[in-house]
């Protein structure tokens, strides 16, 4: 049976322009919220680089790979020497010409217990993920593990409500969020502090809406795409951290700086998720049958 309480670790981290040196620190962070309590450590989305999206660039597949493959390799070890449960985000080769955005979830022994690939594909200035990624094919997904059941979803995911309801009526605890998020520097000044709000309010929304725990896990630092010395034109991308685990009433029960290398750690208590679930019933409310128009781009 799985506990009623566990302890999460949130991976904030920088990422240098080597992929090995940034799994083996990934690695490290493991390890180290582990031997603070840790039993759920998610890193950052796409941890092992710089974020490369910033220009499209064809060579740039070559850093992509398998699952299983090196990096669940790595960290299969440490969740197994730790007794963890990892969540990885990693760039996938399903096969050649197609990729994925995918979190791998490791298991207490090793074992990859489930994969999500990201749904949402964005495609804005200096974030060129369409030309990389395939969409998700799996749906949306909760996965059983030691710890209970965790929902994943990735960065660009987390504005879409319709995914958080999917992943939380498969009966996830916590849903977790690997991000990768910043500022243009043109625009931090004016709109910094807005897009920030935005962001951790509309996750702070889902926690609320489906009366679950949220996760936000993102990167900190600023980057120009550096891939061992390959650096991306433009002005780079200001990594905005702030990652935040909330509780089923939206409350930050953990907030991280914007601009320091952290590790958070969070309890979740199950008991609290049944109680605000029995005040606050949204799921017994729903009106499922007149939301037949959800499938639709838009009422014309």
């Amino acid at each position: 049976m799985s506990p009623k309480r566990y302890r999460v670790g949130l991976i904030q981290m920088a990422c240098g322009p080597e992929p090995a040196e940034n799994l083996r620190r990934a690695a490290a962070f493991v390890e180290e919220a582990a031997a603070r309590g840790a039993q759920v450590v998610c890193l950052p989305e796409l941890f092992q680089t710089q974020y490369f999206c910033q220009r499209e660039d064809i060579a740039l597949f070559d850093l992509a790979e398998s699952i299983p493959g090196p990096a669940t390799d790595l960290l299969g070890q440490v969740a197994r020497r730790r007794g963890v449960v990892i969540l990885a985000s990693l760039f996938e080769r399903r096969a050649a010409g197609l990729y994925h955005n995918t979190l791998a979830v490791l298991e207490t022994d090793g074992s990859i217990r489930g994969l999500y690939r990201k749904m949402h594909i964005p495609d804005d200035p200096l974030y060129y993920e369409k030309f990389y990624f395939t969409p998700g094919d799996l749906g949306f997904k909760a996965h059983d593990t030691t710890f209970g059941r965790l929902g994943t979803l990735v960065c660009w995911d987390q504005w879409y409500p319709e995914g958080a309801r999917l992943t939380a009526m498969q009966g996830a605890s916590t849903l977790f969020y690997p991000t990768a998020i910043g500022w243009h520097p043109a625009e931090k000044a004016e709109y910094g502090e807005a897009q920030y709000d935005a962001w951790r309010t509309v996750q702070r929304g889902h926690a609320i809406a489906n009366g679950v725990f949220v996760a936000g896990v993102n990167r900190v630092g600023f980057e120009t795409g550096n891939i061992r010395g390959d650096e991306a034109p433009g002005l780079g991308l200001e990594f905005w951290g702030g990652s935040f685990l909330a509780d089923p009433f939206g409350r930050i029960l953990a907030q991280a700086s914007h601009d320091k290398e952290e590790i958070l750690l969070g309890d979740i208590d199950l008991d609290l998720l049944e109680t605000t679930r029995r005040n606050w019933p949204f799921l017994r409310d729903r009106r499922i049958d007149a939301y037949g128009d959800l499938p639709r781009r838009f009422l014309d």
